[in-house]
């Protein structure tokens, strides 16, 4: 940087040819650098060694079940939103060995699975995911019972931020606050400018390992014209969100509305399929299974991702807690938008859109939720009701 080091709060402007630097710097630090690619017809993330694997040039175009890959007609590297892959899959594995034992010596012999955690430095992050993290990280690390897998790689990780120039048609991180600038919970971020005369980026540096690593990367500081253009840039993705939902009063309004009959009328949609809970990036539901040798000389106990919406998830000895797919629906979305602040003291949603995306049959929270807890009827339920004729409390 110009015979100055860079120091936690500086605003620098990186190059488009130099971001491949910075990938390289990242994997010098011993980290292995995950980020968006094409692939399967959608934005994935995978590991990038090279600059020339991000989907440059590539957008995509989301409404309620519907996804769809779009040429821009530029070569923006970060053009597009959100995909079905989320960054929780790094920090809260969908399958983990617990433990395993072994019969040693007419005894038994516990032997916890404490691998050394993976670094990884997450590319691409964009903000209504770093809000995420932080839920996460108040769910799993912040209780009497903290999570030891996810500490583990949450201390290990490296986080690059990018602000968003473009919302898509289910994104309403504005009216959940958590985006489109990223505002804290980075290491560095990234606001990518490309116009006619220029394709630069943005960097803010947000913590000291992410000056050090942005030490050894060509840059120069920003000017005012810089951050004037970043600063638009993030003004016309805040101005076309696809989706709004009221927030105000919105856990109180819910609670009222336990009895409202568009529980029903989504239920008998709803397939049940747990697409919504596996995208989320907040969620964190996982189940125990236990499984032993033909021997009986060793036993394994994994922990898996689970969800709300299957039948076995909440079955208690004598059957389930919640059978019908009215109280599985209202169970989830009353807990993301509600009961969630009770719990985390913040709301379990942060605005991706991706439960609206990747629902097959197009169920749209934000509507769902303007007519549940703001429709007319809404309030003529109450928080313990008795059983339903559907089998649900």
């Amino acid at each position: 940087m110009n015979g100055q080091s860079p120091q936690v709060g500086d605003t620098l402007v990186l190059g488009r040819q130099d971001l491949q630097s910075l990938i390289t710097e990242l994997g010098r630090e011993g980290y292995r650098v995950i980020g968006p690619v094409l692939g399967g017809g959608a934005i994935v993330h995978q590991e990038l060694t090279s600059v020339d694997q991000l989907p440059a040039g590539w957008g995509s175009e989301q409404a309620p079940g519907s996804y769809r890959l779009k040429a821009r007609g530029d070569r923006a590297l970060f053009g597009y939103v959100s995909g079905p892959h989320i960054w929780r899959t790094y920090l809260h594995p969908p399958v983990v060995r617990v433990w395993r034992a072994v019969r040693e010596n007419g005894g038994l012999r516990l032997i916890a699975d404490d691998g050394d955690a993976p670094r990884f430095a997450f590319f691409g992050v964009r903000p209504c995911d770093l809000h995420a993290i932080a839920i996460q990280d108040q769910v799993l690390t912040k209780g009497p019972y903290a999570d030891p897998c996810y500490a583990a790689r949450r201390e290990q990780a490296f986080i690059v931020a990018v602000n968003c120039g473009r919302a898509g048609g289910t994104c309403f991180c504005v009216s959940m606050k958590t985006g489109p600038k990223a505002t804290s919970g980075f290491d560095l971020a990234l606001t990518e400018i490309i116009d006619e005369r220029r394709h630069d980026f943005l960097v803010e540096v947000g913590t000291k390992a992410g000056a050090r690593v942005l030490g050894g990367v060509s840059c120069r500081p920003a000017a005012e014209a810089d951050t004037e253009a970043a600063a638009r840039v993030v003004a016309e993705a805040a101005a076309e969100m696809g989706r709004v939902l009221d927030t105000s009063g919105l856990k109180e309004r819910l609670a009222r509305s336990y009895e409202h009959p568009r529980w029903a009328a989504t239920a008998s949609r709803c397939l049940t399929c747990a697409n919504c809970t596996m995208v989320c990036p907040t969620c964190f539901c996982t189940t125990v299974e236990d499984a032993t040798d033909l021997t009986g000389s060793q036993a394994e106990r994994w922990r898996k991702w689970d969800s709300c919406f299957s039948v076995e998830f909440s079955y208690l000895h004598g059957g389930s807690v919640r059978p019908s797919a009215r109280a599985r629906y209202r169970q989830w979305m009353t807990h993301k938008l509600s009961t969630w602040v009770d719990q985390f003291g913040t709301s379990g949603c942060v605005g991706c859109g991706r439960c609206i995306t990747w629902c097959p049959v197009g169920i749209d929270i934000t509507e769902e939720a303007a007519v549940i807890a703001g429709g007319e009827q809404a309030g003529q339920g109450r928080i313990g009701a008795k059983e339903n004729d559907d089998g649900d409390a």
